[in-house]
């Protein structure tokens, strides 16, 4: 009765790239002849994009901001009534060893310890006393590291613009770019995944993605200074990329690597709501009731208004249905709820003409209060 009644399902849960950032904690000091700054307002403005960021100085004259992404800025300080004590361009690069520190002495114009317009001095606390001088070739190799850091953002502006205009194609070269530049970055590989898999490139989809996922659980600590480690956000990408990885098996029609890949997404995923309704669907198609059953209910526990996973339910629900020696049909219980459900949640639905068959199949009440929405 299922293959004559029912459209068979096929889950495909295509997912956009995230927006990357790379980012840096920048902090330091103002101070006027050797004296703390204090309530002074400095504004940072990137000269690639005009996006500020703003902050204050305590009573000691100090200041620090985290997600501050790489880029050239400008640099403005203002006194606690508003007035202009000083302006300069300045870098925000990578470190080796943390935050930015900059140290703005107005009464000298610019920051001691960099050199005008270069990258802030780099170091922990910002120390006290005379500020290092560095050498041209510690001044080229942060000068390299910055130009490294805006190819960098460009290449991920180049993959953010493909991906929110559907360009999958377009993404794909700044995407292997990115990668060459930064090989351990698994992020790189999620997004080279979602594009391949929205082009319909399935096996190298799966590569992608068990690239991505390899290098996400090769993690072994979080480091402060590289987001990409933190460990919510590794679980969340890993639950991602094993989904799509289960999308790209189900159009390779290698359903049980599908279902090994829907499970492990669903059991980190901490909104496992899609998992589940994939590998629901994806046992509905394969003939397994039980196991379809049990994936429904969780999808639907984990998220009550996916409609389309009452309408598996109750399409596989119906199949076990019976006739008594009157010949009604004797449907399983919840077969009726599950149904109706699906049309208070999708009244005008894909399926909403076969839910209602199905309820008049079994004899049950079909509800008529149900409205689109908005209506």
């Amino acid at each position: 009765m299922r293959s004559t009644l029912f459209i068979i399902f096929t889950a495909f849960w295509a997912l956009g790239l995230p927006a990357w950032s790379q980012t840096a904690q920048v902090q330091g000091t103002v101070t006027d002849s050797g004296q703390p700054v204090a309530n002074a307002g400095l504004v940072f403005t990137n000269l690639s994009n005009s996006r500020t960021f703003k902050v204050k100085t305590d009573k000691n004259g100090s200041f620090a901001m985290i997600g501050v992404p790489y880029g050239d800025y400008e640099v403005e300080v203002s006194s606690a009534n508003g007035e202009k004590l000083f302006k300069q361009k300045n870098s925000v690069a990578p470190t080796d060893g943390g935050p930015a520190v900059l140290k703005i002495e107005i009464s000298q114009g610019k920051p001691s310890g960099a050199p005008s317009g270069g990258p802030a001095t780099q170091g922990g606390a910002a120390p006290s006393g005379p500020q290092p001088t560095y050498t041209k070739e510690q001044i080229a190799e942060m000068q390299k590291k910055n130009e490294q850091a805006k190819n960098t953002n460009v290449l991920i502006q180049q993959v953010n613009t493909a991906m929110v205009a559907k360009n999958w194609q377009q993404a794909i070269a700044p995407l292997q770019q990115l990668i060459a530049l930064d090989p351990a970055n698994w992020q790189y590989y999620a997004g080279l995944g979602d594009a391949e898999l929205n082009l319909g490139q399935y096996e190298q989809a799966v590569e992608s993605y068990q690239k991505g996922i390899q290098l996400v659980e090769s993690i072994a600590a979080a480091d402060p200074k590289n987001p990409i480690t933190d460990p919510e956000k590794r679980k969340a990408g890993e639950a991602k990329m094993l989904t799509n990885l289960g999308n790209a098996y189900l159009k390779l029609h290698k359903n049980k690597e599908a279902v090994d890949a829907y499970t492990k997404a669903a059991g980190m995923d901490p909104n496992p709501a899609t998992a589940y309704f994939n590998l629901c669907a994806t046992d509905y198609n394969a003939g397994n009731v039980d196991g379809a059953l049990q994936a429904c209910d969780k999808a639907i526990a984990a998220d009550p208004n996916k409609a389309d996973a009452y309408f598996i339910k109750g399409s596989l629900l119906i199949a076990g249905s019976t006739t008594d020696k009157d010949g009604k049909v004797q449907a399983p219980p919840g077969t009726a709820e599950a149904l109706n459900k699906y049309l208070e949640l999708q009244p005008e639905g894909p399926h909403a003409n076969d839910a209602k068959q199905m309820l008049e199949y079994i004899g049950s009440k079909i509800e008529t209060t149900y409205k689109k929405k908005g209506k």
